[in-house]
């Protein structure tokens, strides 16, 4: 009971400083406020690049041309060189024959179209399409090196895949989600040390009620505990708009685009749960970066 009516005191004090200190609270929260903002829309943005390279890695694949020729011993030696290359998901191989390829290519085709007639009256020895792998990988920027395996193998005469996507795309994600991240780092360092000074000023401010506190034997931790209420507070308070504007509009977005951005080839995650996510991920951000804030600074000044 004691502890907890410590506590109760703790957090009415952490309400009375901020109160107390208004200008430089609401300094505080709103740098935490822009701060999370900018956060929430970086995470919104890498989320969606990693859901996008996920995507692009469970759909994108690799056509390996096997010559006409091959043999069925000389198709299952091809078969077992690319389960050795390690980039290749090996449980989603697909072989087709120059059959199959045919029917799938009519199934696709218009019957009045001059390639229907054609591939329709092809008996199987007429038949000159080549057979092939399709294939899928398990990490995506390995595509082009994976290609270049795959042509080494004797019997491919062809390795086909959307080369472009991977030289344009994933660089320019890749770089997105770098920069995203550096300025993230920098946004926090600023929040914190704005937290730390609001914390210091509060600090000066209850001096002589610190040092009679000590001198009455209060421990270190009995002294911190409502500074780090106080940056707490000061954090949670600071997440609340941009959670409220990450979510409403990510929402926003997702229907007006119809979960896609841009292009039909961009597909957004989910809304749900997704917003829940980011709103956990602000919130607990907020509140670390409060508490740490004001955490090392009443730390030192307990040193001195």
């Amino acid at each position: 009971m004691k502890a907890i009516r410590i506590f109760v005191r703790n957090i009415g004090s952490a309400l009375k400083s901020i109160t107390r200190n208004l200008s430089l609270s609401l300094a505080s929260i709103i740098c935490t406020t822009i701060t999370l903002l900018i956060v929430g829309i970086a995470f919104v943005l890498t989320t969606n690049v990693n859901n996008f390279t996920k995507n692009l890695e469970d759909t994108m694949t690799i056509l390996v041309f096997v010559d006409t020729n091959a043999t069925a011993d000389e198709l299952s030696t091809i078969k077992s060189k690319i389960l050795e290359i390690k980039n290749i998901k090996s449980d989603e191989i697909i072989y087709k024959d120059k059959e199959t390829i045919k029917q799938e290519t009519l199934e696709r085709s218009d019957e009045n179209s001059t390639l229907y007639a054609i591939l329709s009256n092809w008996k199987e020895e007429d038949n000159t399409l080549e057979s092939e792998f399709v294939l899928t990988v398990k990490n995506i920027e390995e595509l082009n090196e994976t290609a270049e395996s795959l042509k080494t193998i004797d019997k491919v005469n062809n390795v086909i895949y959307s080369e472009t996507v991977v030289e344009k795309m994933i660089p320019v994600f890749n770089a997105v989600k770098k920069v995203t991240w550096i300025i993230i780092g920098g946004l926090i360092i600023v929040t914190v040390f704005l937290i730390c000074n609001t914390i210091r000023l509060t600090i000066f401010a209850r001096r002589t009620e610190i040092e009679i506190m000590r001198l009455v034997g209060n421990s270190n931790f009995v002294i911190k505990l409502p500074f780090v209420i106080e940056g707490l507070f000061l954090g949670i308070i600071g997440s609340i708009i941009p959670i409220i504007s990450v979510t409403w509009g990510y929402i926003y977005v997702y229907d007006k685009f119809e979960g896609y951005l841009f292009t039909n080839f961009i597909k957004m995650a989910a809304p749900m749960p997704f917003t829940i996510y980011v709103s956990l991920v602000l919130i607990g951000i907020g509140s670390i970066v409060g508490m740490f804030g004001s955490y090392t600074t009443v730390k030192k000044y307990l040193k001195i």
